[in-house]
């Protein structure tokens, strides 16, 4: 997370049209005018997680505070905006501590989303974070706050386009300690054109059967930075012979992924060793929704 939203630049991209599967995990169409195709007909395919992490505002009475990432689930009843607890709570989860230089914490959130039937273009919305004075967001039902992952229910939804991480589908690409994986989010608040997700590419780190401080919590090796906090971590494979988590091997003749969790942050600031809220751990918060 980092102060201030560092562009209100363009929130077109490349894309006017495409289609996406969730066994795919890619997206394809036209490349737009805006980023300078190299001809009128280019082509663009596009990996569905770039598309599937949003930038998202924290804001004070009106006033922008900070930034970082979310991505969406579907709720039981609505879908849902995925990200820390201490970017909507404005506090480090550990202490409490305010997070803002001042003073202030966020009343409202702005998402960038993708815009409706227009793959490519993006929307913002603007989401309350509190009723009444209370929280709307959903935590983890054992742990609370010291899993920093929350659920925001999503109802400003008008023209805006989901592609939701499947938490319980999807191909079980085995991942353990030295697999690659990515974090995919906004360091700085850098969008890799329109409003695209950067990708962050790293390795596990720990055994991710294992609790990490007896809390569902792993580690990854990777250079994150501020604006990455809620960021998607998933293992991305290209398709062709892939391991299983059931030992066996797979063939897959397109790009497949696995959502292994959120990303919150490093350990502390000399190190690159990251944390990874595991993907049960939100599935356990969006069952508690």
């Amino acid at each position: 997370m980092v102060s201030a939203l560092a562009s209100d630049g363009p929130r077109r991209g490349a894309i006017y049209a495409g289609s996406s599967t969730g066994a795919g995990s890619w997206v394809k169409g036209p490349l737009s005018s805006d980023l300078d195709p190299p001809n009128d007909h280019a082509m663009a395919t596009i990996a569905l997680p770039s598309v599937q992490s949003l930038l998202i505002q924290m804001r004070a009475k009106g006033k922008p505070l900070s930034i970082g990432t979310g991505f969406v689930v579907q709720g039981k009843q609505r879908p849902a905006l995925v990200t820390n607890w201490h970017n909507l709570a404005g506090r480090r989860p550990d202490t409490k501590q305010l997070l803002s230089p001042s003073g202030e914490f966020p009343d409202e959130i702005r998402i960038v989303h993708n815009r409706a039937r227009m793959l490519g273009s993006w929307i913002e919305a603007d989401e309350p974070l509190l009723v009444g004075g209370r929280p709307r967001w959903t935590e983890h039902p054992k742990y609370g706050e010291r899993v920093d992952v929350v659920a925001l229910p999503l109802t400003n939804t008008t023209d805006v386009e989901f592609y939701p991480h499947d938490l319980k589908g999807g191909p079980k690409l085995r991942v353990g300690p030295a697999d690659s994986v990515s974090v995919i989010g906004f360091p700085f608040g850098i969008q890799a054109g329109g409003s695209l997700a950067v990708w962050a590419t790293g390795f596990m780190a720990s055994e991710p059967d294992v609790d990490f401080q007896e809390l569902p919590l792993m580690l990854i090796d990777c250079r994150t930075r501020q604006g990455q906090s809620g960021s998607a971590v998933v293992a991305y494979r290209s398709g062709g012979t892939c391991a299983m988590e059931d030992g066996t091997t797979a063939i897959f003749g397109e790009p497949v992924q696995r959502l292994l969790g959120c990303y919150s942050g490093r350990v502390n600031r000399e190190s690159d060793l990251g944390l990874v809220w595991k993907a049960s751990a939100v599935q356990e918060i969006i069952d508690a929704m």
